[in-house]
């Protein structure tokens, strides 16, 4: 099995440089018959990818433990569901997945626009080729997922893919298993909806490297690619909020969000796509832009390389990153050739991009979204400083007698949170500017009511008891935003029900039907909204308590009494679990009981290495959240950590109305759906075969 999965990735490799060479060159000799073979190769490329995927597949849901990999992620008691993620779980193996990611893309995208797009398609092919190629040589030359287990006459092991002298065959009886903090169903869906988004990314640079290198830098591709930036965004989106509820329910310290380097490496291309999608629409209704999109295109790209980067080199620490490795050099030296590659191009094409259109007035809509863009550039800007300082500060404490240093999430929320208040409030104020120049008139009408109710909002919540002035503007701000969405969406179905005589909820309907774009990025929106209030909540408000409770004994936190009633010890597949009975009383009054434990793994990867299982009473109002510290006495006495989290719930209610906002204007409307794409002719060397 390891020798097909070898030899799959080894005619994956030749065809990936034969491919992105025949597509370029079919372009440059006007041979048309060497373009379609640039295709043909992609799809044999993305074959034989699949077939590795699977043959790793297998491995692990056999337990095959002549391969090195699979030794390091599957034991015998761990349950399979398990096996299955741990092809993602570990170095190689996540490698091996991102290649099949971007494969599947890279099909999917040339079935889609092979006829759409006669002139670029050659260098989308050569481009998706080229990222291939890099990824199946650092499996082939640094991490190869087929490297076997070899028992050296020493009596240690070592992994490599031919025997070293004087080595044989290894076959453990068991292996290590996955880390146990990985052993969780989010960090089994997460991994996916993160490589979904990431990769995905690399569509949009191809077609941008494309429309720089053919002058074809209309509007038409970038129409084409909005869908197929919008999709992993969408992804990306979740894989966050995932990783978000991995750790609230998993990490046992209260929070859900600790701005860790690989929650970083997620976070900084969804900021620079966001950013993308917002300008692409100046780009379209102006002609202006160009090269901010391009820009931003490429940054997305790079910090999608760069996460990887962070997340599998082992340069950083984290709680959920891998070992150090031997990969660094390859990824650093594929990001300086792509950043001084693309720059190279987007610098020849420059007299191309400029635009004679020029903002005519600092109050429209095109100015919210500029300083939209830029804002979002700025958080993306202080938060690589931040995530990158680790290194920066180690490498100057070789030279210069300083200390090396991290920053804390402190840090990130006092840089970054006065910076998305105001791009908070952005947002609700570009649907409510005009295009081009908004009078005093249009000022009047749109902005009246969203700053009415705002203030109102703010005066609400200061009667219910919220004095910090930075939470009680930021809930100022969320109430002007929805007030700003309530008056678009009434608006529009107002005039809906004067000329169609529709319903309000069919007029509701209608205008997401008839406008998914526009709409849709409203829901977008107002999901935002619950995630910052959620985030004001949890951030400025969460209440904690600590004690160690003998039996009988309680502890109160705000509300919330817990009396400690009993500890009881079972047995799972690959650990051993230990759970505590709490009383719950709130006001006063019983509302239940809650068992925060922890699990103690049997495998060599989780001794001395438990994991806490949290206990977590949800509410739309506040979250209670009990965490078992330890015990003593034989269970007589028990530690306890509690928080109260207000408003937590919303932060997940958030995303669901993002993402449902996200498929809304992703959904092709009716007229989309029936119009006849036109495309400029091909040149002769695109023509198909």
């Amino acid at each position: 099995m390891a020798d097909l999965g070898l030899i799959a990735l080894v005619i994956a490799f030749v065809m990936a440089a034969f491919g992105a060479g025949a597509s370029l060159l079919g372009v440059w000799l006007k041979r048309p018959a060497l373009v379609t073979a640039g295709r043909n190769a992609l799809y044999v490329v993305c074959g034989f990818v699949a077939l590795a995927s699977l043959t790793l597949l297998l491995a692990l849901m056999r337990r095959d433990y002549s391969l090195a990999y699979v030794v390091n992620q599957v034991s015998n008691t761990q349950p399979m569901f398990y096996n299955v993620s741990a092809f993602w779980g570990g170095q190689a193996g996540s490698l091996l997945f991102w290649t099949l990611v971007l494969a599947g893309y890279s099909a999917a995208v040339t079935i889609a626009q092979w006829k759409r797009q006669p002139v670029l398609r050659p260098y989308v092919t050569a481009v998706l080729l080229g990222v291939l190629l890099f990824f199946l040589t650092v499996m082939l030359f640094a991490a190869n997922p087929f490297n076997r287990l070899w028992l050296l006459p020493t009596g240690a092991t070592v992994s490599a893919l031919f025997a070293p002298a004087g080595a044989v065959l290894a076959m453990p009886a068991d292996g290590v298993g996955l880390n146990p903090v990985l052993q969780n169903y989010w960090m089994v869906i997460h991994p996916v909806m993160l490589y979904l988004g990431w990769i995905g990314m690399v569509i949009p640079f191809a077609f941008a490297v494309a429309a720089l290198a053919t002058r074809q830098l209309g509007n038409d591709w970038v129409r084409t690619i909005r869908r197929w930036t919008l999709a992993p965004w969408m992804f990306l989106t979740i894989g966050i909020l995932m990783g978000s509820q991995w750790a609230y329910v998993e990490l046992g310290w209260g929070g859900y969000w600790a701005w860790d380097a690989v929650e970083n490496a997620s976070f900084l291309p969804w900021l620079t796509a966001t950013a993308f999608l917002h300008s692409i629409m100046i780009q379209e209704r102006r002609g202006m832009l160009k090269v901010w999109n391009m820009a931003l295109i490429f940054l997305t790209f790079e910090l999608t390389m760069v996460g990887t980067f962070i997340t599998r080199s082992g340069v950083i620490e984290s709680v959920h990153s891998f070992a150090l490795s031997n990969i660094g050099p390859l990824f650093l030296s594929f990001i300086a050739l792509s950043m001084f590659g693309f720059l190279a191009l987007l610098s020849w094409r420059l007299p191309d991009l400029r635009s004679p259109n020029q903002l005519d007035s600092m109050v429209s809509r095109e100015s919210a979204f500029l300083f939209n863009n830029l804002l979002l550039v700025l958080i993306a800007v202080l938060t690589l400083f931040g995530t990158l300082y680790p290194i920066i500060s180690d490498a100057l404490s070789q030279i210069l007698p300083i200390e090396r240093m991290a920053f804390a999430a402190p840090w990130f929320n006092k840089v970054t949170g006065p910076f998305f208040l105001l791009l908070i409030a952005l947002m609700g104020s570009a649907p409510l500017l005009s295009w081009r120049k908004s009078s005093n008139e249009t000022l009047r009408k749109n902005f009246t009511f969203p700053l009415l109710f705002g203030v109102a909002v703010m005066a609400l919540v200061f009667l219910l008891g919220v004095r910090k002035p930075f939470s009680a503007l930021s809930f100022g701000v969320a109430g002007y935003v929805v007030g700003g969405i309530a008056q678009e969406y009434y608006r529009g179905a107002r005039v809906r029900r004067t000329t169609k005589g529709e319903s309000w909820p069919a007029a509701m309907f209608q205008l997401l039907r008839r406008n998914q774009r526009r709409y849709g990025g409203y829901i977008v929106h107002l999901g935002v909204i619950m995630i910052m209030v959620a985030i004001i909540g949890a951030n400025a408000y969460q209440s904690e308590g600590q004690a160690n409770l003998a039996r009988g004994e309680s502890l109160t936190v705000e509300n919330y009494t817990l009396t400690f009633d009993s500890l009881q010890q079972r047995s799972g597949s690959s650990y051993d679990a230990v759970n505590a009975t709490v009383l719950v009383s709130r006001n006063g009054r019983p509302v239940g009981q809650v068992t925060p434990g922890m699990h103690f793994y049997n495998t060599m990867a989780g001794r001395d290495q438990p994991t806490n299982e949290i206990a977590i009473r949800m509410g739309l109002a506040e979250d209670l959240y009990v965490v078992l510290a330890g015990w003593e006495n034989a269970g007589q006495t028990a530690s306890f950590k509690v928080y109260v989290n207000p408003l937590m719930s919303w932060m997940w209610i958030g995303g669901v109305v993002m993402i449902l906002g996200t498929l809304a204007a992703l959904w092709p409307h009716q007229k989309e759906r029936e119009r006849v794409a036109v495309t400029a002719p091909a040149p002769r060397g695109a023509q198909p075969a």
